[in-house]
């Protein structure tokens, strides 16, 4: 116990990194998302098969192991072309590349979240009925303005609380990122233990932090699901 007290304030730093993280991750990724979303449901085949490739490499893929590709596997792809470049073309290399840990961390969960949002996208608007945009393109409007201004502010409304437990489920896999150093919660849980060398209470305690925040959103998505129905 005394312990759990003891190590609290610095896991509860941690915690602020992991939420901020998942923040800025699931905002950009919602941004990502929409457009992936609507290219899936695009009239053009190559929009389509962007979209697709996108969203099923994401999915399809652990996320440990695209966070080691970004990390890790990016920076050494750079390195080498500029090699090839250097000793080909004998030009001077240029400073050795490195990823900023908070730059690889918020691409790997942004690209990540995206993937799954867009399919959360793609479900909202396909869950609109088809005579809106009849309906929408019957009074002038053109396909554009029709999805502006008919179909997606209907789709926002429904899409809200898959979006809330897409949130919850990221705020839990940013721990995957403590494979490549990066230090939210779980990392810091990892650090501590290192120095103290005692797992049960470090490392339940950071579950409990962990528990605390995802029980909180968890709530506050179910209250806007029936807030949503009641309107």
């Amino acid at each position: 116990m005394d312990i759990a007290i003891q190590i609290l304030p610095t896991l509860l730093l941690g915690a602020e990194v992991t939420l901020r993280l998942t923040v800025i991750s699931v905002s950009i990724g919602c941004v990502i998302g929409l457009f992936m979303g609507l290219a899936r449901l695009s009239k053009s085949r190559i929009l389509r098969a962007v979209g697709t490739a996108y969203v099923d490499f994401f999915r399809g893929t652990p996320l440990l192991v695209q966070a080691l590709v970004i990390y890790f596997g990016i920076p050494q792809l750079i390195n080498d072309f500029q090699t090839w470049l250097a000793v080909t073309y004998d030009i001077p290399r240029f400073q050795t590349f490195r990823f900023d840990i908070w730059a690889a961390a918020i691409l790997v969960c942004s690209l990540n979240s995206g993937a799954y949002i867009a399919e959360i996208f793609r479900a909202g608007v396909q869950s609109i009925e088809r005579g809106q945009m009849e309906a929408a393109r019957s009074l002038g409007m053109t396909h554009v303005q029709a999805m502006r201004y008919v179909i997606l502010p209907q789709a926002f409304k429904r899409v809200i609380p898959p979006l809330g437990n897409e949130f919850i489920l990221m705020l839990k896999d940013t721990s995957i990122l403590s494979a490549i150093g990066f230090v939210e919660l779980t990392r810091r849980a990892q650090l501590i233990n290192a120095d103290l060398v005692a797992p049960f209470p470090i490392y339940i305690t950071a579950a409990l932090i962990y528990l605390a925040m995802t029980l909180t959103f968890s709530r506050l998505v179910d209250w806007l699901e029936r807030r949503l129905k009641t309107e």
